[in-house]
Order: C-alpha cells, then structure tokens, then sequence
C-alpha cells in the first residue's frame, strides 16, 4: 500500500472539497461543530496563505481519503523551530488498514526535511483513538492545554 500513498498539495481549486471534509473531521471532533461565517470565510483561505502551513490530500490509488495540515513555526523564546501537525484526518472507511499510519510517518518525514528541535501536535481530551493511534508513532503527552470558559466570545 506504501507505493499508492501520496501526499498531495491542496490547491484553491479544491475549496469546496476540502471544506467538506475538514467539517466532516471538525464534526467527528465535536458533534455540536456547526461551521461559523469566520471559519467559512477565513479557515481555507488561511491555510492557502500561510507561507509556513502545508495542506496536504492524503491520496491513494488516486482518490482522496483524508488529509495533513502541518507546518513549522518559530520557538516563542528561543531561537529554533517547532514542527507542528495541526489537523490530520483519515475517513472513518480508511481507518485501521496502515494507511493513517503511513500518511502520518510521510507528514512526519516531510517536516523533519525542516529540522525542526521537536515535533509536537494536540490531541483533544477524550479522544483515545488519536491518543493511541500518535502514542503508536513515538508521540508522548507532555503536557495539557487549559481553556477558560466562555473565553470563545
């Protein structure tokens, strides 16, 4: 299957399509998830513009079955860089046959031609499968991230 996997840069063409399936991801995440004007608006937009985010289709034997939003930002206080994977999805039909795996390892492989210091990404709270699934590449908890209430306003 290896062979068959690619990585595939979004192209602004493929608007439509990846909105859909980054809602699909975001409602699997979230089942109250409803795509707000901002996020219709600016969330594609922002992942074409950005000069150190990579989109990628996750594509085998020429269909799209997922994909990799990652990219390398710069150490808040020091003077490295962080490899970042931010979103990363794979269609519920894909799962459990290797090609996450694989589709991760490429990502992985990709920011490393970076050099980043580390390579870290977030996982939400509850979420076993992911936890499992990054566990399984190496990935280990660190740390957790607290959001205030109501702070989303």
């Amino acid at each position: 299957m290896e062979e068959l996997l690619r990585l595939v840069p979004v192209l602004s063409s493929d608007k439509a399509e990846f909105l859909s399936m980054a809602t699909q991801y975001f409602t699997e995440l979230n089942s109250n998830f409803v795509p707000q004007r901002d996020w219709e608006a600016n969330y594609f937009q922002r992942l074409q513009d950005g000069t150190n985010l990579c989109a990628r289709w996750i594509v085998v034997d020429e269909r799209r079955i997922g994909f990799s939003v990652y990219g390398v930002e710069n150490h808040r206080f020091l003077p490295r860089t962080i490899g970042c994977i931010y979103e990363f999805y794979v269609l519920p039909s894909f799962r459990r046959s290797g090609i996450g795996m694989q589709a991760a390892m490429s990502t992985i492989k990709e920011l490393r031609k970076c050099s980043p210091a580390k390579i870290q990404l977030e996982v939400l709270r509850g979420n076993e499968s992911a936890q499992k699934f990054w566990n399984s590449l190496g990935f280990r908890k660190v740390s957790e991230r607290f959001v205030l209430d109501g702070g989303d306003k």
